[in-house]
C-alpha cells in the first residue's frame, strides 16, 4: 500500500562546510579528505560562496540554528578566511540567537595559535581530533600531534574563550588494551570538554587499514573496553545521549542533533552532502556535491554531482536510523514533523521489536532498550 507524506513545518535548519585537505591522510580515513602542500583558500571560498548562492532557495525563510566546519582538516584554514566564511554565509542566511558554529580542528601547535582568531571570527565550538592520548597509538593512527600537544590543545582553546568544546576519541585500537583506553578517557575527562566523542575504529573499505589490516582487540576485549568505558563517563557526569556521544551539563551537539532528528542541512563544499524539505512539493531529498577539489574550484564542473528524492516508503527507515541513535529516542510529533507520516505507519513493526524487548514505547515516545542499542543493526533491518 503506498502512503503519501503530509509535512506542515519545516525542520530546523543547519549548514555543513567541508574543507576537504589534510597535512596526512590517515590510515584508517575514508572521509573525503586529500593531502595538498599549498590550500588555495581563498579560490575555496569564492567557489563555497558560489555554492551557497545556488542553495539560497532551500533556506525557505529559515534561519540558521547551526554551522559545522567539518573535513579534512578545517584548521588549516586561517581564522581570516573562516571569518569571511562566516561574514559571506550571515549576509545570506540569518543567524540564530543562540546558533552553534563548530569547527573540527587539529591539536598541532599550528593550529593551536588560530584558536583566538576562530572564536573573534564567531566559532563558539571546536571539536578536537584527538583520537587518542597514548604516543603508540598516534604513531599507528597516522596521527600527526604528539600527546602532549593533544593535552594543550584543550587549554588552548580554553584559554580563547572556547569553553564548550568537543574531544574526538576513538577505542579498539591496534593491540590496544582495556587499561589503555580507559587511560585515554580519563584523560580527556581532566580536561573538562563540554563533550566527548568515544566511538570504535572501524576498518572502511579504501583505507590503507583496509588493504593491509591492523591486530584489532578481540570482541571480549572491545565489550569489555566499551562496558568498562561507559561507566567511567557515566560517573564522571558525561551523559550518554547518543551512542558515541556524551555531554557534561546539558551541552549536546546541537548540530549532530538536527542530525540524528532528521532536521534539514545545506551541504557546501567538496563532497559536502545536504537534505532538504519542500513542504510545497511533500517532498524530501538528498543532494551531494562534486567530491574532487580540483573539479569544485573548476568553473566548467557544476556543484551539484547528484540529487535524489526520497520516496515515501523510503522515510521511515531514513528517520529511524538516526533517531534511535539517540538514547531518548524520538517522540511521536518529532516523526509526523519530519517525515509527513503517522507513527501508523510502521506500528507493527514497532510492536514486534517492542515485544522481542529491544525498543521501547512510552506514551508514544520510541527509544531502544539497552539490549536494543547493542543491536541496532538488527532494528533497522525491520524497516
Amino acid at each position: 500500500m503506498s502512503i503519501t507524506p503530509n509535512i506542515s513545518k519545516l525542520p530546523p535548519l543547519s549548514l555543513y562546510i567541508h574543507i576537504p585537505w589534510c597535512v596526512r591522510k590517515c590510515p584508517y580515513c575514508d572521509f573525503n579528505s586529500h593531502t595538498t602542500s599549498v590550500i588555495p583558500e581563498s579560490d575555496y571560498i569564492d567557489a563555497l560562496i558560489d555554492d551557497l548562492n545556488q542553495e539560497l532557495e532551500s533556506v525557505q525563510g529559515r534561519s540558521l540554528h547551526s554551522i559545522f566546519f567539518g573535513g579534512g582538516t578545517p584548521s588549516l584554514f586561517s581564522a581570516k578566511g573562516i571569518s569571511r566564511i562566516l561574514t559571506e554565509v550571515e549576509r545570506r542566511i540569518s543567524f540564530s540567537t543562540d546558533i552553534e558554529i563548530t569547527l573540527e580542528a587539529n591539536p598541532g601547535t599550528v593550529e593551536q595559535h588560530k584558536f583566538s582568531g576562530y572564536r573573534a571570527a564567531g566559532v563558539n565550538r571546536l571539536s578536537i581530533g584527538v583520537q587518542s592520548f597514548n604516543q603508540k597509538h598516534l604513531l599507528s593512527l597516522g596521527r600527526i600531534h604528539n600527546n602532549m600537544e593533544a593535552i594543550a590543545a584543550a587549554d588552548t582553546a580554553k584559554k580563547a574563550g572556547i569553553s564548550n568544546f568537543n574531544i574526538d576519541l576513538m577505542h579498539g585500537l591496534p593491540e590496544q588494551t582495556q587499561r589503555e583506553g580507559l587511560t585515554d578517557i580519563q584523560q580527556a575527562i581532566d580536561l573538562e570538554p563540554t563533550h566527548i566523542s568515544w566511538y570504535q575504529l572501524t576498518i572502511e573499505p579504501n583505507t590503507v587499514f583496509y588493504n593491509s589490516p591492523p591486530t584489532l582487540p578481540s570482541d571480549d576485549k572491545l565489550a569489555d573496553i566499551q562496558e568498562a568505558g561507559e561507566e567511567l563517563l557515566g560517573s564522571a557526569e558525561f551523559n550518554q545521549y547518543e551512542i558515541s556521544a556524551y555531554s557534561r551539563g546539558n551541552r549536546p551537539s546541537k548540530h549532530n542533533t538536527n542530525y540524528w532528528l532528521f532536521g534539514d542541512y545545506i551541504g557546501i563544499g567538496a563532497g559536502a552532502h545536504g537534505k532538504i524539505t519542500d513542504i510545497s512539493k511533500q517532498q524530501i531529498s538528498r543532494r551531494w556535491k562534486t567530491r574532487s577539489p580540483k573539479d569544485y574550484l573548476s568553473s566548467e564542473t557544476d556543484f551539484i554531482a547528484g540529487q535524489r528524492v526520497l520516496q515515501a516508503e523510503e522515510l521511515p527507515l531514513e528517520f529511524v536510523m538516526n533517531g534511535l541513535r539517540l538514547n531518548a529516542g524520538f517522540s511521536e510529533d518529532v516523526f509526523t514533523a519530519r517525515t509527513g507520516l503517522g507513527l501508523g505507519s510502521i506500528e507493527s513493526r514497532l510492536d514486534q521489536l517492542v515485544a522481542k524487548q529491544l525498543l521501547q514505547n512510552r506514551n508514544g515516545r520510541i527509544a531502544t532498550t539497552p539490549m536494543g542499542r547493542r543491536f541496532l543493526n538488527t532494528i533497522l533491518e525491520e524497516f
